[in-house]
């Protein structure tokens, strides 16, 4: 019977060296230490419920022993753990198998008496958060050879992530709604060494004392009535769940670590087995809240006051810069710098979440955003962030202008060259390489308005205003030249469209007046009268393709 207190179940790989194994504790003193690289037994959906319960866990345990500081020491972290659960002093609640179906195991909650689960699950991955009817992409209940580690980040996964499943099987409170996601968004502590994804122990380090100083300042954007004053239920795999009764805000702890469904591990013979079950009621009575419920991690929207759903879309300039910037958001606290943070100190901003749809998955999208210290302070700061919402509304508009050209050229192929007959079919053809573009814009767009914010302090935006005009104007071409021999058009008119949709592209279509410089002719080349009529060519045919995508 696998105890995470005392058995060392966990997996950690370190650079240089062959990995070892860790305790529950042990984990939590590594992280602390900054000597752990990695789980290597983390399936990458599972890192961001990984790092959050973590925290979560051992913010409150800090929290209640009234410390301040994060031990470095296997043996301090294990009896912070069990100061948390001192009514069971064999350590059920950190146990994976707990025969005793009345007493809670590690997030499985105690069964009602003479409740039976009856849903036999094989592995771990049949019980976790990806759905996978089609038996496509991701094979279904293949993990037979799992260890108590994969069934522990499993658990972990769907207790604290999982949306609503069909009848019985309900979802968490912190997402808004049974077809939404819990996510995750935060500032990491940037790596020189690792430039792109953060260390797990200064990430962890870094949400654990930002957690605490804010519960000491007064939970700063949470509504202090909304819990419970002092001793509120944390670890909700605890209390006793009777059929159709419900746990309310009231009264929990606001970092409470949540559970969704009724499940419970048994051992059979050599391997871990799980039972399911059903319950006729949701574990928390929340669902009024949208996902609303103070969330360290989860932006919520102002007005509506409803957590963010990624549905179908993914963490793209778009939708970062409305969560971000637009100041219809409100920011997480742990995506915004503490005041103890310096200015100096570079982060990594993570975005990350499971979308979901109805009954279904659309795929585990996560993006790790580096920015500097000055930038984190300016999103943190209304001032800084209408900076940056101008600078960034303007670089959206920027890359809309040059997408309408790549598909004004494209078109103008489709149709033979002829743009008296561009029509809605034929933009339909530029649809693929305006989607390259697209992604593109995206990898260009941060490191851009990063460059343009700072200039602002030294009269240097003007230059970068160009630099991200030729960046953009380079990707328009580089797609053009890709997509251009799949455009379908007779060949008998073919080298005509496309000498003239290369010339409406050169001649900067719709886009001369905003960006003058790109096609500044250089000294002794070109001729710029003749520059100056392609341009007035095809601006004359310009106002004929608006009408025809219309």
């Amino acid at each position: 019977m696998p105890n995470l207190l005392t058995q060392p179940v966990f997996t950690l790989s370190h650079a240089g060296r062959a990995a070892s194994r860790a305790t529950l504790p042990g984990v939590l003193a590594a992280l602390t230490a900054d000597a752990v690289d990695g789980f290597p037994a983390l399936r990458p959906f599972q890192e961001p419920s990984w790092h959050m319960a973590l925290v979560q866990i051992a913010a409150i345990a800090l929290y209640r022993a009234e410390r301040s500081d994060l031990p470095a020491d296997e043996e301090s972290w294990r009896d912070l753990l069990r100061a948390l659960t001192p009514d069971f002093p064999d350590d059920e609640p950190w146990r994976l198998v707990v025969a005793d179906g009345g007493k809670p195991a590690f997030f499985q909650p105690p069964l009602p008496p003479g409740m039976t689960l009856g849903n036999l699950v094989e592995t771990p991955d049949a019980i976790d958060l990806l759905i996978t009817a089609k038996n496509h992409d991701l094979k279904q209940a293949v993990a037979y050879d799992a260890g108590a580690e994969d069934w522990v980040f499993a658990l972990v996964s769907v207790q604290t992530g999982d949306g609503y499943g069909g009848a019985g099987n309900y979802g968490i409170s912190r997402m808004n709604g049974g077809s939404s996601s819990r996510p995750l968004l935060g500032l990491a502590p940037a790596d020189p060494g690792r430039l792109m994804t953060p260390r797990p122990g200064p990430w962890f380090r870094r949400d654990v004392r930002a957690l605490l100083a804010a519960r000491a300042e007064g939970l700063d954007g949470i509504d202090p009535a909304l819990f419970a004053e002092e001793d509120g239920h944390a670890l909700l795999w605890l209390p006793p769940w009777p059929e159709g009764e419900q746990l309310r805000l009231s009264q929990f702890d606001p970092w409470y670590v949540e559970i969704c469904r009724r499940i419970r591990l048994e051992q059979v013979g050599d391997r871990i087995v799980a039972r399911k079950g059903t319950s006729k009621a949701a574990r928390v009575a929340a669902k009024d809240r949208n996902g609303a419920v103070g969330d360290p991690w989860a932006p919520v929207h102002k007005t509506l006051n409803k957590s963010l759903t990624l549905s179908e879309r993914d963490f793209d300039y778009r939708l970062l810069s409305d969560l971000l910037f637009s100041g219809d958001w409100v920011l997480p606290l742990l995506a915004r710098p503490t005041p103890q943070e310096p200015a100096s100190r570079s982060f990594l901003l993570v975005a990350a979440a499971l979308a979901r749809g109805n009954s279904k998955t659309e795929g585990f999208k996560r993006r790790d955003l580096p920015l500097n210290g000055r930038i984190a302070q300016a999103m943190a700061d209304a001032q800084g962030r209408l900076k940056l919402a101008d600078l960034a509304k303007r670089q959206v508009e920027e890359i809309r202008m040059f997408d309408k050209a790549l598909r004004g050229a494209l078109a103008l192929v489709a149709a033979g060259g002829d743009p008296d007959t561009v029509g809605k079919e034929h933009f339909a053809h530029a649809r693929p390489a305006a989607l390259g573009f697209d992604r593109a814009a995206d990898g260009l767009f941060f490191r851009h308005l990063w460059d343009r914010f700072d200039a602002q302090a030294t009269d240097r935006e003007a230059a970068c205003h160009a630099a991200f005009a030729r960046d953009l104007w380079a990707a328009v071409w580089t797609q053009f030249e890709a997509a251009l021999p799949a455009i379908p058009c007779h060949a008998r008119f073919r080298p005509r469209a496309e000498a003239r949709a290369r010339s409406r592209l050169r001649s900067g279509y719709g886009l001369r007046a905003h960006f003058p410089t790109l096609f500044e002719t250089p000294a002794g080349k070109g001729t710029p009268d003749a520059d100056d009529a392609d341009a007035n060519h095809a601006e004359a045919e310009h106002a004929d393709l608006d009408h025809a995508e219309v």
